[in-house]
C-alpha cells in the first residue's frame, strides 16, 4: 500500500463524495445488470405476447395449469402456516417430554428435496404401495382410500417439506416477544388463548407472512413433485413444453406468465406486511414462562410433533436408506460405484463452480453497496438479488433469451446457448441472494474506520476489497458458499432445461429413475443430495437454538 503523504491524504479527502459513490457502484451495477437482464427480457416477452402461441395454450392446457397453480399456492400457504405456527407456539409456550429435541429436529425436513419426498410418498401410499395393499387386506378390496395421485396429495407433500420456513421464523418471532407484554394481556383479563390470538399472533404476522411466502415461492417453482402426482402447473408446463415438445417459444411464453405470478406473490407479501411493524423487547426482555402440559395434552403434544417429523423426515430417510442398501446388494461389484462416481463428480463440480463464482460476485456487490450507501446502492442490491424470488424455469428461460441474443450478435452459432456457461449463469442469477445475505451479514461487522484509513492511504475499491474486506469476512464467504453449493445440488428446473447435451447431475439422475418408477435405483443419488442438504440445516440448528 502506498505510503501516507499530505498530498495523497488531501486528494482523497477533497474528492467529491458523490464521485466516490459512483465509482464504488460501477461493478455492483454490472452484477445487477447480469442478474436483471434475463428477467427483464422475459418480462418483455409478457408485454409483447405471441397471439398464436397464447391461443394454442389457452385452447389446450393453460386454464388447467393456472387453476392448479393457484390451488397449490393457496393450499401450501395455508398448510405451512397452520403447521408451522402451531408447532412453533407449542415448543415455545409449553413444556412436554422431548420438547428440546423436537424444538430443533422439526427443522430437519428442510434438507429433504421436494421431488424426493414426492416419489417416496408415491411409492408408499400409491395403489400398489404397502399402505394401500395392507388397507385392502384389512378392510376388503373395495375399501375407499384417498387418492394420493392428486392436487391435495401434491400439496400435502410440499407442505411437509416447506413448513420449516414458517416454523423457523414464527418460533423466532414468538421468542422475541418479552414476557411483560404477554403478562400485561393476562392482567387485563385475557385467557392464554385470547392473549395468543389477540396479541402474540398479530405481533408475529410479518414473520409468518414472510415464511409462508417463501414456502409458496418454493411450491411455485416445483415441477417434479407435481408431475409425480399428475397435477400439471405452470412450472411443470414450462419444462414439459420445453423438453417434451421442443417448443421453446411456447415455453418462454409460459415462463413469462410464471414470472408474472412470482411478481404478484412478492407484491402480495409486501401488502400483507404493510404497516405490520411492532416493537419487541427481543433478547433484553424475559420470555413468557412455559406451561407444563399434563395428562392427555402432554402426550398429545408429543404425538403431534412426532407425526409431523415422522412423515416429513423419518419416513423418507428410512425408505431411502432401505432402498439404497437393497440396490447396492443387488448390483455387480464395481458397476454402481462407477456410475455413482461419474454423476457425483459432475454435480460437485457444477456446485463448487457456481458457489465460487457467486460468493466472489456477492463480495464485490456487498463491498460496493457498503462504500456507496444511499438509495442507489439499495436499488442495485435489490436488482442483483431478485433472482431468488423467481422460479428456476423462469430463470432458465430468461438466461436462454439473453444468451441467444448474444449468440445472434456474435454470429458464430450457438456458442453460449446450451453450454456450461449458460448453466452457471442461471445458478448465479438464481442464488445470488443466498450468498449475498451471508457475505453482507459478515461485512457489517467490519469497522468503517478501517476502510477510511485505507482510503486515506490511497487504496481504491478493489484494493480495499482484496486487502481489507476479503480477509475479514471468510466465515460469511464460507457460509454463502455452502448454501449455494447445497442449493445447486438440489436445483432441478434450471438444470433440466439448460444442461449441456449428455451432462446429468445427481438430481437429474434421481428424478429420471423415479419418473420411471425405479424408486430403488433412484435412492442413492437422492440420499446423497439429502445428506448434503443436512449441512446447512445442522448449522442452523446449532446457531438457532434457544441460547
Amino acid at each position: 500500500m502506498a505510503p501516507l503523504t499530505w498530498r495523497g491524504t488531501w486528494s482523497v479527502l477533497s474528492r467529491p463524495r458523490s464521485n466516490r459513490r459512483y465509482t464504488a457502484l460501477i461493478l455492483p451495477v454490472v452484477i445487477a445488470a447480469l442478474v436483471a437482464v434475463p428477467l427483464l427480457l422475459l418480462l418483455g416477452e409478457l408485454l409483447t405476447p405471441s397471439v398464436e402461441v397464447w391461443e394454442q395454450l389457452w385452447a389446450t392446457t393453460l386454464p388447467r395449469m393456472i387453476g392448479n397453480t393457484l390451488f397449490l399456492l393457496v393450499a401450501v400457504g395455508l398448510g405451512t402456516s397452520t403447521i408451522g405456527v402451531s408447532l412453533a407456539w407449542l415448543v415455545t409456550a409449553y413444556d412436554f417430554p422431548l420438547r428440546r429435541i423436537f424444538d430443533r429436529a422439526l427443522l430437519l425436513p428442510l434438507a429433504v428435496p421436494s421431488f424426493v419426498m414426492g416419489f417416496v410418498f408415491m411409492a408408499t401410499f400409491d395403489y400398489a404401495g404397502p399402505v394401500q395393499t395392507a388397507w385392502r387386506e384389512w378392510f376388503g378390496r373395495g375399501a375407499p382410500f384417498p387418492d394420493i395421485r392428486s392436487g391435495p396429495g401434491a400439496a400435502l407433500v410440499l407442505t411437509l417439506v416447506l413448513y420449516p420456513y414458517v416454523y423457523l421464523l414464527a418460533r423466532a418471532a414468538f421468542r422475541e416477544q418479552g414476557a411483560t407484554t404477554f403478562e400485561a394481556a393476562r392482567m387485563m383479563g385475557c385467557s392464554r388463548r385470547e392473549a395468543f390470538f389477540r396479541l402474540v399472533l398479530p405481533m408475529a404476522r410479518p414473520s409468518i407472512v414472510a415464511g409462508a411466502t417463501l414456502a409458496m415461492m418454493e411450491a411455485m417453482t416445483d415441477f417434479a413433485t407435481v408431475r409425480f402426482f399428475s397435477f400439471p402447473t405452470l412450472s411443470e408446463g414450462v419444462v414439459r413444453v420445453w423438453e417434451g415438445r421442443m417448443d421453446r417459444a411456447a415455453a418462454t411464453e409460459l415462463a413469462s406468465l410464471l414470472l408474472f405470478f412470482a411478481l404478484a406473490l412478492i407484491l402480495l407479501e409486501r401488502l400483507g406486511r404493510r404497516g405490520a411493524r411492532y416493537d419487541q423487547q427481543g433478547g433484553r426482555g424475559r420470555r413468557p414462562l412455559r406451561v407444563t402440559l399434563t395428562g392427555v395434552y402432554r402426550w398429545g403434544a408429543v404425538l403431534a410433533c412426532g407425526i409431523v417429523l415422522g412423515l416429513a423426515f423419518v419416513l423418507p430417510v428410512g425408505q431411502l436408506i432401505a432402498w439404497t442398501l437393497a440396490e447396492i446388494d443387488g448390483h455387480i461389484p464395481g458397476t454402481w460405484e462407477l456410475v455413482y462416481g461419474q454423476y457425483i463428480l459432475t454435480t460437485v463440480g457444477l456446485a463448487a463452480g457456481a458457489a465460487i463464482i457467486t460468493v466472489i460476485l456477492s463480495l464485490v456487490l456487498a463491498q460496493g453497496a457498503r462504500m456507496a450507501q444511499g438509495r442507489a446502492s439499495r436499488v442495485v442490491v435489490k436488482l442483483a438479488t431478485l433472482g431468488y424470488a423467481m422460479p428456476g424455469a423462469v430463470v432458465a428461460a430468461g438466461v436462454l433469451l439473453s444468451l441467444s441474443a448474444i449468440d445472434r450478435i456474435l454470429g458464430l452459432g450457438l456458442i453460449l446457448t446450451g453450454s456450461l456457461v449458460g448453466l452457471l449463469y442461471a445458478y448465479v442469477v438464481r442464488f445470488m441472494a443466498v450468498s449475498y445475505n451471508s457475505v453482507e451479514s459478515s461485512l457489517v461487522k467490519v469497522k468503517p474506520s478501517m476502510e477510511q484509513a485505507a482510503r486515506i492511504m490511497g487504496a481504491g475499491p478493489l484494493k480495499i476489497l482484496r486487502r481489507v474486506h476479503a480477509p475479514l469476512v471468510t466465515q460469511g464467504l464460507a457460509a454463502g458458499a455452502i448454501l449455494v453449493f447445497v442449493d445447486v445440488m438440489k436445483e432441478l428446473p434450471a438444470t433440466m432445461l439448460l444442461r449441456p447435451f449428455g451432462m446429468d447431475t445427481l438430481g437429474i439422475w434421481s428424478y429420471m429413475l423415479a419418473s420411471e418408477a425405479f424408486y430403488q435405483a433412484a435412492a442413492l443419488p437422492a440420499l446423497t443430495i439429502l445428506a448434503a442438504g443436512l449441512i446447512p440445516v445442522l448449522i442452523l440448528m446449532r446457531v438457532g437454538g434457544e441460547r
